[in-house]
């Protein structure tokens, strides 16, 4: 009969805790980075210059059209084999399994947020550029102090989900070779033939994590509807008089 022995998790857990450290470092400057890059691209894109607007459609495109696990592949190494026919001597170049991981997240989350981003800049209404304008904000000033911040505001809680799928998938770093909390789990597990134990343990982990981002998730929305509900009947009033 099957027997379950907990104990060894006890005994695991600074291991663990490393491995969740690196976890949460991975998902923060992916998150922040991905956040940053994605509100200039949709800025970008919703001021709508012609060739600039094709290049960053692209590299969105692209980007949520192939598994995060191939983009690791490709960065980790063809990166080097570009920087090596770039160097004028072709001296080899290596690409850490680190700056690998950080980088190519980044980049991932870039092309999503600036579809979440650039959905929020659609429904600023129009009345707010036309504010701006009247006050003789340039355009910098109008979407650094106007829109943009309306904009993240009104997309809050799909960030919020983004950023939780972000958690889950830095689980991928496996590929190279790198120690997420899972890959930690995975290692002690195998080494100490309790795979049942580990990745249960990590399961439930990853549960109350998603569900406390979730719980935060639903909260911001609500929250929203409810101030949106506050603005019907004048929405109501704009959209019969269209």
């Amino acid at each position: 009969m099957m027997s379950f022995d907990f104990s060894a998790i006890v005994a695991a857990l600074p291991y663990l805790g490393k491995g969740m450290l690196f976890t949460l470092q991975l998902t923060i400057v992916a998150f922040l980075g991905g956040l940053l890059m994605g509100t200039v691209l949709a800025v970008l894109r919703h001021i709508q210059m012609p060739i600039l607007d094709k290049v960053i459609w692209a590299y969105v495109t692209v980007m949520r059209s192939i598994p995060l696990i191939m983009v690791l592949f490709w960065f980790f190494f063809l990166v080097p084999v570009v920087l090596r026919a770039l160097s004028p001597t072709g001296m080899s170049v290596s690409v850490s399994p680190q700056l690998t991981a950080f980088v190519t997240y980044t980049l991932f989350e870039a092309a999503y947020f600036c579809e979440i981003i650039r959905s929020g800049l659609l429904s600023v209404p129009r009345g707010q550029y036309e504010g701006a304008k009247a006050l003789g904000l340039s355009t910098w000033h109008t979407f650094t102090l106007v829109i943009v911040p309306q904009a993240l505001k009104a997309v809050v809680p799909v960030m919020v989900t983004q950023a939780v799928i972000l958690f889950q998938d830095t689980s991928l770093v496996y590929v190279l070779s790198l120690t997420d909390f899972v890959g930690a789990a995975s290692k002690i597990a195998q080494r100490d033939g309790k795979l049942v134990e580990f990745y249960t343990f990590a399961a439930v982990v990853y549960f109350v994590a998603c569900s406390l981002f979730a719980e935060i998730s639903d909260y911001l929305r609500n929250k929203r509807q409810a101030r949106g509900s506050l603005r019907v009947p004048s929405a109501v009033a704009a959209n019969v008089g269209t």
